[in-house]
């Protein structure tokens, strides 16, 4: 018989047992309440991958006395389903473990809703997926929704530590030695996964040679079997919406440190065409008339990165987003011109003045069309006062010009005088 994953046989039997997340079943906190009172209800856990959402819904399961069975959307049919309603009739309630639950298509989803209504089924859908963006709202609005943050390294220590001592589950039969740094390396290195934290102790413990009935795990062989630091990132899902905002945030907010470590989080996922497409935003949304350059060589950086493709196209990036990052901020352009779209979809907009429309063709002026116009080029200055804005809003002023960077200072004291 083959022996289940570290892992798999580590899965919590109670609501004690369960690593982290402390938010939800400390005491006092929603899901504890949940089990103290014996009442449960729907949920959903969402939440980075290894985090223990599958292995929370067990334990909770478990601490209440309730039968479970184990489904995914993805892959177990509606005919599982059915057959899952049927014991539920024929043995009370059941709780219904459905993992990947976004992956629940209509057919589905709607067999299961009555009974997750009539509470026949207590469904615990698990998903690495923002439950807001990616799940029915038929579903939602049943469910609970709780989210389940990436785990710390001493969460990861203190599964290792429990793995090695467990007898019955775990190593704890193996003589197993693991040494501190070599602890301090899985937890680290998992970037919060405890699934691969626990697969590297295995594969560690099964493969390292015992000396005098120990097996002694140090940081060398720990290394080996992780690898290299695991890294998550779902270019569809919520964890990738959330590193972009966090880089055009810190681009923003003049932070080069952070920026460059969101920029690496990206290069790593390899997704080019989220970095470039946020850049040239930053770009013109951000620092707009303060650099004005900024926009040209932005797009110049991100034209050279995809011709000559990563790694070295880490190289212009770089350049690039410490410019965007220490270039002064301004955002009046586009502000003053969504001031403009605002009133017009609102219906403040009135009539363009006579002087100012087509006088191209016969007859034009003689329904005053064109009549009074000054060109200015006729004048010295390349200036003369006239009214453009209609006249219900002459008055109106969009650009609020910003006292930040030379060329838009350069700007404001244009506006001022042209506005004297």
């Amino acid at each position: 018989m083959v022996k289940q994953p570290l892992a798999f046989r580590m899965r919590p039997k109670n609501i004690d047992e369960v690593i982290g997340q402390q938010h939800l079943v400390s005491k006092g906190h929603t899901i504890r309440r949940m089990v103290e009172a014996n009442r449960l209800h729907s949920m959903i856990l969402y939440g980075p991958p290894g985090t223990g959402k599958t292995s929370m819904a067990i334990g909770i399961a478990n601490s209440l006395g309730l039968r479970f069975k184990l489904l995914n959307a993805a892959i177990d049919k509606k005919k599982d389903m059915q057959i899952a309603v049927e014991e539920a009739k024929m043995s009370g309630q059941l709780v219904v473990i459905l993992d990947e639950v976004h992956r629940l298509d209509k057919a589905k989803q709607d067999f299961l809703l009555p009974h997750v209504e009539s509470n026949l089924i207590t469904l615990i859908g698990c998903t690495t997926a923002n439950p807001y963006h990616s799940i029915n709202p038929a579903i939602r609005s049943r469910s609970h929704i709780f989210e389940l943050y990436r785990l710390e390294p001493s969460d990861i220590i203190e599964a290792i530590e429990r793995a090695i001592s467990d007898n019955e589950n775990g190593l704890g039969d193996l003589s197993l030695v693991v040494e501190k740094e070599a602890k301090e390396h899985f937890a680290n290195a998992c970037n919060g996964d405890l699934r691969a934290a626990l697969n590297g102790l295995e594969l560690a413990a099964y493969s390292t040679p015992s000396e005098d009935g120990e097996i002694v795990i140090d940081l060398a062989n720990a290394e080996a079997c992780m690898q290299k630091k695991s890294f998550s990132h779902d270019k569809g899902g919520d964890a990738h919406y959330d590193v972009l905002s966090a880089f055009q945030k810190s681009i923003r907010g003049s932070d080069v440190d952070a920026a460059l470590h969101y920029l690496a989080r990206l290069i790593e996922a390899g997704d080019l065409e989220s970095i470039a497409r946020r850049m040239l935003v930053c770009a013109y949304e951000d620092i707009g008339l303060a650099n004005p350059h900024a926009g040209p060589r932005a797009l110049a950086a991100v034209e050279t990165a995809e011709r000559i493709g990563f790694p070295e196209a880490r190289i212009p990036l770089s350049v690039a987003i410490v410019e965007l990052c220490l270039s002064p901020k301004s955002n009046t352009a586009y502000s003053a011109l969504d001031a403009a779209l605002s009133d017009i979809r609102n219906g403040d907009t009135g009539e363009i003045p006579a002087h100012l429309k087509d006088a191209h063709y016969k007859g034009a002026e003689a329904l005053g069309r064109g009549v009074d116009y000054k060109y200015p080029h006729a004048y010295d200055s390349g200036w003369v006062k006239q009214q453009y804005l209609p006249d219900k809003i002459k008055n109106k002023q969009y650009y609020h010009p910003k006292d930040t960077g030379k060329f838009e200072k350069n700007l404001q004291q244009i506006y001022q005088k042209l506005n004297k």
